[in-house]
């Protein structure tokens, strides 16, 4: 399916308006006790992400029918059709599940863009909403147009000098996840002014197109954390960039304001030299 310019703007709406009742679900939970569907060493699942998904989806596909659902906790229709929400009901779970009220809901709408280049294959996110129910902040970005923050206008930093700089690190699941990013920890935390890991990618993101943080990096992060908050980040004039890794929908991402990330690389290799023994 095509959907018009009027159509997305439209689809942006619905979505804010699906992401606000989701996290008024989440703040009214929030002190509560939660039940827990599964669990793992670094992940919780809870039942609270299934119903929050399930309000999400009963609004999205009542506005829009014919778009399909990809979701951290399931699918409705076709993922792989013209056009596809991509969800995380509640990003930063374990937070959420612990009582630490840094969590939000990340919804994002992509339109299959007929060719099968990388990092994103044949879809595009045109759309995206990253709500922090918690301090009722919402972030919202349609391409073409500046990213917004409670319907004011934001932009990335300026700041170039890594020595200045604010970075995220998001560590995923796994032991080449974190075989990469230690190393880079290691590295890192010598040169910039602060090192962060605050556990919800996507606010990680909504944070950087604020000019809060300067960049996140994160490898082995899922499409439904980083679909909404990466185009916020270019919606506010930084840089998003991603590429597959192995698993569905796993990408390693490299989110700055526009002047950082061939110091990150170069900080990368560093450390990918050193874990090698080549100093």
């Amino acid at each position: 399916m095509s959907m018009r310019p009027v159509e997305q703007r439209r689809a942006l709406t619905v979505a804010v308006a699906a992401a606000r009742a989701a996290g008024e679900v989440m703040r009214r939970n929030w002190r509560a006790p939660k039940t827990v569907n599964a669990e793992s060493q670094h992940d919780i699942k809870l039942e609270l992400d299934v119903r929050c998904q399930g309000l999400i989806e009963r609004r999205l596909r009542a506005a829009f029918p014919a778009v399909a659902l990809l979701g951290e906790e399931g699918v409705a229709g076709d993922p792989h059709a013209d056009a596809r929400w991509v969800v995380d009901p509640i990003d930063g779970t374990v937070n959420f599940s612990y009582g630490i009220p840094h969590a939000c809901v990340s919804i994002a709408l992509q339109l299959h863009t007929g060719n099968d280049r990388p990092p994103d294959g044949p879809f595009t996110t045109v759309a995206g909403v990253v709500y922090d129910p918690f301090c009722d902040e919402l972030w919202t970005g349609l391409r073409g147009a500046p990213a917004r923050l409670n319907g004011k206008v934001i932009r990335v930093s300026r700041r170039r000098r890594l020595e200045e700089t604010i970075i995220s690190l998001g560590f995923g699941k796994g032991p080449a996840v974190l075989n990469t990013m230690l190393p880079a920890f290691n590295e890192l935390v010598h040169r910039v002014r602060k090192l962060r890991m605050m556990g919800a990618a996507a606010l990680d993101l909504a944070y950087v197109a604020s000019g809060r943080f300067d960049a996140f990096v994160e490898a082995g992060v899922r499409l439904w954390d980083i679909a909404a908050g990466g185009l916020i980040v270019e919606c506010a004039g930084g840089e998003f960039w991603r590429r597959p890794v192995a698993g569905d929908h796993v990408y390693s991402i490299n989110a700055n304001n526009g002047l950082l990330r061939p110091r990150l690389e170069r900080v990368f290799a560093r450390a990918r030299r050193r874990r090698a023994g080549c100093g």
